[in-house]
């Protein structure tokens, strides 16, 4: 179980969102590089990087600070989500040494977008399907779509992608404790991986989801949790991976 604390970008700074809320953010720092070095210090093997103002404009916004924390962690893996609709961005991010895009709204507006995608940047390709009720939403979750979340996480399947992040949105940000049940029965139904997202809130979230790593829940995003000190990133990694030798 991987366990990937969420860096949320609005405006150059970090922030955490309620349920997807932009004007609902709590500021935790001006210094998002220095959150980045807090975590990987701790022990992440891994980021997961959101530009909430490019989600919303439809194009990268905060991308300058998140160049800085590339460059300043150039051997850890990043996944960067928030405003990637063309190849052109997925190329800069690239270039940038960004490990992963997250694509969201996009996968569902342009059909064939991730699959051509996926044959463009092999290997780098991620979908974020953040769901209500088992449809998905869209543009920022503002939208709800008609679309079931297993039937589109299994067209993405086909067309190549790394694997599916699924966020329940109506526990994100909440602190309500995430939604295993849903995270794992997509899971079975994948030979992909799942990253589950939204509303990890303590470790027997952290203990729910590794009993569940064999259905192919293959990590976890962490927010508000980390940064209001209800997990302990280093301390619940090292039980994650405590589980995985057992």
């Amino acid at each position: 179980m991987l366990l990937i604390p969420a860096i949320d970008l609005k405006d150059g700074k970090c922030v955490r969102l309620r349920q997807g809320k932009m004007e609902q953010d709590t500021v935790f720092s001006d210094d998002p590089v220095a959150v980045a070095e807090r975590w990987v210090e701790a022990g992440a093997r891994r980021l997961h990087i959101v530009d909430l103002n490019g989600a919303f404009a439809g194009k990268p916004v905060n991308e300058k600070v998140i160049r800085k924390i590339v460059e300043a962690f150039p051997d850890l893996d990043i996944q960067v989500g928030g405003g990637i609709r063309d190849d052109e961005t997925i190329e800069i991010y690239m270039n940038m040494g960004v490990r992963y895009v997250i694509i969201g709204t996009n996968a569902v507006n342009a059909p064939h977008f991730v699959a051509d995608a996926c044959t463009e940047f092999p290997g780098h390709i991620i979908v974020g399907l953040d769901a209500k009720n088992g449809k998905v939403a869209i543009d920022g979750w503002s939208k709800l779509s008609h679309h079931d979340v297993l039937d589109l996480a299994k067209k993405f399947e086909k067309e190549g992608v790394e694997a599916i992040i699924y966020t329940d949105i109506s526990r994100d940000g909440m602190m309500s404790g995430v939604n295993v049940e849903s995270t794992a029965a997509l899971a079975r139904e994948l030979s992909i991986p799942v990253i589950a997202s939204g509303g990890v809130t303590n470790m027997d979230d952290i203990k729910a989801l590794c009993a569940v790593a064999g259905d192919g829940v293959m990590g976890a995003i962490i927010g508000r949790a980390l940064y209001e000190g209800k997990i302990d990133l280093g301390e619940a990694q090292a039980f994650a991976e405590s589980e995985a030798e057992r």
